[in-house]
């Protein structure tokens, strides 16, 4: 407490005692798989389509991971990382995917990797009169719109020499220069740039295993890179799948990925694992896989199925993909616009056209009680996510939001009470500790996410004597036991319809 010294007026600035909790995020998704371009085995962050596309390339023939990110965000999803994998284990990276140079007069021009849309160069003349004979003026469009101009010369010790400014400027194309000589001005002419790659050396992996997609925590790589991001809550390799489509890794391989994956959400508790039924399977078939070939039981992963058709911008067809990555995304928009308490099912699937299988009620009781979470057609509601199952055989365990709720809740306390660390362990910090987890959970209440009349009803905290012994106080714990009632969905709605006449009414005249 200060010194007062001299008469006077004093104002001092004290705690409240109110320290409020503040919800955690819910929707970051990581995503593990195959790119055109970009870094390997790291964790990179992307908040949108545009930065996907910068770090990591378009669409690739033969790649899931596109899809899955581009549908994530379509979807509803926010922020995202992304681990690409399919290179080498060493930590060097591989040569970047040459580009194919188009011949304007002396100078090879191409457009760099991972950039979108019709990319055109044009030569025309330099600005003002009688210009020099080396020089020149070069316009870069994409879709049509000048994006990139360039006053440029084709002498290499001039200031403004073509090479040397597009190397330093642009975002669109790359200049071979020639090794020696001096470069004619190109004749006035319009060019269309091929995409880089296009020629396959962007070719997708043709070696990928299990460890790869383990990684390495200590260099955080692959699983073990996503450990030390916390904010992230669910977690997906969909391209698990093209590895089995191509034959670089077996059943067994996707099971041990599959497992791996599991383990990571487990060891963490913080996040989900969504995973991908293999592609071409019958009802039948997934249900044998599901119970006989896979096995797996836990309370943190989910499984979807069957997989949906989308357009493809690289084939320019449909082609098939696996939900994982636009059911994140459903995640995400269930969570801003209802809330993680409420089941991320009963939602339409956007970007989806049609797919693989068609399923029938009937196939679906096969599959609903062994947590198989299937996307169904129905006509004129389009295409939705009909199930919300984590693959936990424990009832209490059994609904995917609750298990998404917990993790919401035990993430938002444990951050909005570090703060109790090291503070005096006596009554007042109990008490203290109880008004503001309260606070908190009658909130949760208010917002529909506990179930009960009352908050008495929704939830209980104890952090008193009777819990916190002096034995614990001498060990330096404080013990507070929370308990709560989630909400669970209305997964069988029955409504019970009766005859009834004038003389069995059941109300009196």
């Amino acid at each position: 407490m200060p010194q007062y010294l001299s008469p006077g007026v004093y104002v001092e600035e004290v705690q409240s005692g109110a320290r409020p909790i503040e919800g955690v995020g819910t929707a970051v998704a990581a995503f593990i798989g195959f790119s055109e371009v970009g870094p390997f085995h790291q964790a990179t962050l992307v908040a949108n389509w545009n930065q996907y596309v910068q770090n990591f390339g378009g669409f690739t023939e033969g790649a899931f991971l596109p899809h899955a990110v581009y549908g994530y965000f379509a979807n509803g999803g926010g922020a995202a990382y992304v681990v690409r994998v399919g290179g080498p284990q060493s930590g060097s990276e591989p040569e970047p995917p040459r580009p194919n140079p188009v011949q304007v007069g002396g100078l090879g021009i191409a457009a760099l990797p991972g950039v979108d849309g019709e990319i055109t160069v044009e030569v025309t003349d330099a600005d003002g009169e009688n210009p020099a004979d080396d020089r020149f003026k070069l316009l870069v469009r994409q879709g049509g719109r000048v994006v990139e101009t360039y006053d440029a010369s084709t002498r290499k010790n001039a200031k403004n020499y073509v090479a040397t400014q597009v190397s330093e400027r642009s975002k669109l194309i790359t200049i071979t220069e020639q090794p020696s000589g001096a470069l004619a001005r190109p004749d006035k002419q319009t060019v269309a740039l091929p995409p880089a790659g296009a020629d396959g050396a962007a070719a997708l992996p043709t070696v990928v295993d299990a460890q790869e997609y383990l990684g390495d925590p200590e260099a955080r790589t692959g699983f073990g890179g996503l450990e030390s991001i916390d904010e992230i809550t669910m977690v997906a390799a969909p391209d698990l799948m093209a590895a089995y489509q191509r034959g670089l890794l077996d059943l067994e391989g996707v099971k041990t990925v599959q497992l791996a994956l599991i383990s990571h959400c487990e060891q963490m508790g913080d996040r989900v694992a969504v995973l991908d039924a293999p592609p071409g399977l019958s009802a039948q078939r997934v249900r044998g896989w599901r119970q006989d070939e896979a096995g797996y039981d836990s309370r943190y992963a989910t499984l979807y199925y069957p997989w949906i058709k989308v357009f493809d911008p690289a084939g320019g067809r449909n082609i098939m993909v696996p939900p994982s990555g636009h059911v994140a995304g459903v995640w995400a928009r269930n969570d801003v616009e209802r809330g993680v308490h409420k089941a991320p099912a009963n939602e339409v699937i956007r970007g989806a056209v049609d797919l693989e299988t068609s399923l029938s009620k009937s196939e679906q009781d096969l599959l609903n009680p062994i947590g198989v979470n299937c996307v169904r057609a129905f006509p004129g509601r389009g295409i939705r996510i009909w199930g919300a199952r984590t693959l936990s055989s424990d009832p209490a365990w059994r609904y995917l939001n609750v298990r998404r709720l917990f993790n919401f809740l035990e993430e938002s306390i444990l951050i909005g009470t570090q703060w109790v660390v090291f503070e005096p362990n006596d009554d007042r910090l109990w008490s203290s500790i109880r008004r503001n987890i309260t606070a908190f959970l009658t909130e949760q209440w208010r917002q529909g996410a506990l179930f009960g009349r009352t908050p008495a009803e929704a939830f209980y905290v104890k952090c008193d004597r009777e819990n916190n012994p002096q034995e614990s106080i001498d060990l330096g714990q404080v013990v507070c036991e929370i308990g709560v009632a989630p909400v669970k969905p209305a997964e069988f709605v029955v409504f019970r319809l009766a005859q009834f006449s004038d003389s069995t009414s059941l109300v009196d005249e």
